[in-house]
């Protein structure tokens, strides 16, 4: 473990936080009055914590997801966030208070959500993927955002650059939507003979998250996945699954299609329901192809993409320099260093499938 250092002192609470109403979808729009300049903050490696009750207001830390706590893997990873967040001096209860919001799989509920954050009054908010990242900034242009799993951020107009992000967004971008064409790969070298493949996207979810990028680039790389897709000798049946409330009708499609495997496009409606995904294709013998390690953990064949813990670790230091004074602007976006392979043995027996040698050499981790 890391060496705590010293978190620096919140200046008094008592700034104060107007919301107007964006015009075009509805949403209050947080404009907070300047805060005061904060003090200079402790060198790293400084012993004394400040206190809450120290004549400073604690800070405050909003958190936007889409799946509670109470669910082992989205707490393995806000446990890795908190950890971060003590080693550079940030302690609940003593200098710092969480405010949690979190959408369980609806991403309906994100532009309230993302105004009880606003209203709270935070020094800075978390924000996990596309859809709460740009609800997020419909609601905020003042107060500092940190974003992770967000795919092509850029391209969503959520930031200027990776380099210079501008205005009040920064944080780790992600590869999910580049790793499509990649994991369509990996399901052909699992299943050479697989040629008809239903899948499932949050078609809502696409709809809020890339809202902001231009038709004709969105064409574009629909039409680069699809091309990758043919080139594999598959054809894809497209299952749309934007709410938990849409499960039942979803898997009727998935089932009527008859493919060979199952595909989960990145979503959070996806990701909330992956026990509920990995059981349906358990109980039709459907080989079920992921994005996330937890989804593999929850019983899909496989699953190949950044690993969320490392990328809830640097959103504690992106947190951290914020809180010293940076300025998000002016923080460079970070991408993913590590790409994993996580194949779960367990169910590819339960299906009678043999991992071929070539696609389990390149396996992170193979789970029981």
């Amino acid at each position: 473990m890391g060496a705590v250092v010293a978190a620096p002192r919140r200046k008094p609470a008592g700034n104060q936080v107007a919301l107007r109403t964006d015009a075009r979808h509805g949403t209050p729009v947080c404009r907070a009055t300047p805060r005061p300049r904060r003090p200079v903050p402790p060198a790293r490696g400084a012993a004394a914590l400040p206190s809450a009750n120290a004549g400073t207001a604690p800070w405050r830390i909003g958190y936007l997801g889409t799946v509670p706590l109470t669910s082992p893997d989205a707490a393995r990873n806000w446990s890795a966030f908190e950890q971060a967040l003590k080693e550079r001096g940030y302690v609940e209860g003593r200098n710092v208070v969480f405010e949690r919001r979190f959408s369980d799989g609806s991403i309906e509920r994100f532009p309230a959500l993302a105004a009880e954050l606003a209203e709270r009054n935070v020094d800075v908010i978390v924000v996990v993927a596309n859809a709460a990242a740009h609800v997020v900034k419909e609601t905020t242009t003042t107060i500092p955002v940190v974003m992770l799993m967000v795919a092509n951020p850029v391209g969503a107009r959520l930031v200027a650059s990776l380099a210079h992000p501008g205005g009040n967004i920064t944080g780790i971008a992600d590869y999910q939507i580049e790793l499509v064409t990649k994991r369509f790969e990996l399901l052909k070298a699992t299943l050479p003979n697989a040629s008809h493949v239903a899948m499932v996207a949050c078609e809502r979810c696409t709809a809020t998250g890339l809202a902001h990028v231009d038709a004709a680039t969105l064409a574009a790389a629909r039409a680069n996945r699809e091309a990758a897709v043919r080139n594999l000798g598959i054809t894809l049946a497209h299952v749309d699954l934007s709410s938990p409330e849409d499960f039942e009708r979803a898997t009727a499609a998935v089932l009527l299609a008859r493919p060979d495997a199952l595909f989960l496009y990145p979503s959070p409606v996806n990701y909330f329901l992956r026990r509920e995904l990995a059981q349906f294709a358990s109980r039709h013998r459907i080989p079920l192809f992921a994005p996330l390690r937890a989804q593999a953990e929850a019983g899909a064949l496989m699953s190949y993409g950044p690993n969320p813990l490392d990328q809830y670790v640097k959103a504690a230091d992106y947190v951290d320099r914020i809180l010293r004074g940076a300025k998000p602007a002016d923080l460079p976006i970070e991408q993913p260093t590590m790409l994993e392979l996580v194949i779960n043995r367990g169910t590819a027996r339960a299906l009678s499938i043999v991992i071929p040698p070539s696609v389990a050499v390149r396996a992170h981790e193979m789970l029981d």
